[in-house]
């Protein structure tokens, strides 16, 4: 269960396994009023800033760079989920500054008269401790062979690549049990979206 944490507006979190949904889920989130802070997308647009991506050249080498002269990211997944010591040293490297607009941007959204609540959809947020500054967790949960074809549409080849990937990953039973309430990805959009209004109204009824 979340820490119960003292809020202006409440702080969402979204749990799930990889390709579960839990963009969707902000997303529809989103809809009722709730500004999204997208850490997998931060972290993705800071690989090629001027002060990150010379780090990452140096650990991994210039081979990481494709034929633009950018970061090559799926190069850079091949070679981190197969050497944890890499993971660490690149999320050593990119998780600071991530964490730090995270904070910036949950601060302006708490003086946000136009904002309900603030979701986190970050892959990480229990592994990086900031389930403590959530008032709710909502694990999105999602058959594993759906998630498996979404994952082979993102480039993951099979089942054990995306096991190898989750294996750095805190666990889904873990992340389930944590959890507040627990949306099922497993339908259409309109019925994703009947189970995140009737959970918002509930978080917004006691907050």
């Amino acid at each position: 269960m979340a820490v119960k944490v003292i809020n202006t507006k409440p702080v969402i979190g979204i749990l799930g396994g990889i390709c579960s949904g839990k963009s969707t889920v902000a997303a529809a989130f989103a809809k009722l009023g709730c500004a999204v802070i997208d850490a997998d997308t931060m972290a993705k647009e800071l690989l090629d800033k001027p002060t990150i991506q010379p780090k990452i050249v140096s650990l991994f080498g210039k081979d990481i760079l494709n034929s633009a002269g950018n970061i090559d990211r799926q190069k850079t997944a091949k070679i981190v989920f197969s050497d944890p010591s890499k993971l660490a040293a690149l999320t050593d490297i990119v998780h600071p500054p991530v964490l730090e607009e995270t904070q910036r941007l949950i601060k302006k959204y708490m003086s946000d008269a136009a904002i309900s609540a603030i979701v986190l959809d970050m892959p990480l947020l229990v592994e990086v401790g900031w389930e403590k500054r959530c008032n709710s967790l909502v694990f999105v949960d999602c058959d594993p062979i759906i998630r498996l074809k979404r994952a082979e549409n993102r480039g993951i080849k099979d089942e054990k690549q995306l096991k190898v990937r989750e294996n750095f990953q805190i666990s889904l039973d873990k992340k389930r049990q944590m959890s507040d309430y627990s949306i099922y990805n497993n339908f259409d959009l309109s019925e994703l979206a009947q189970q995140v209004s009737s959970i918002f109204n509930c978080i917004m009824k006691n907050a």
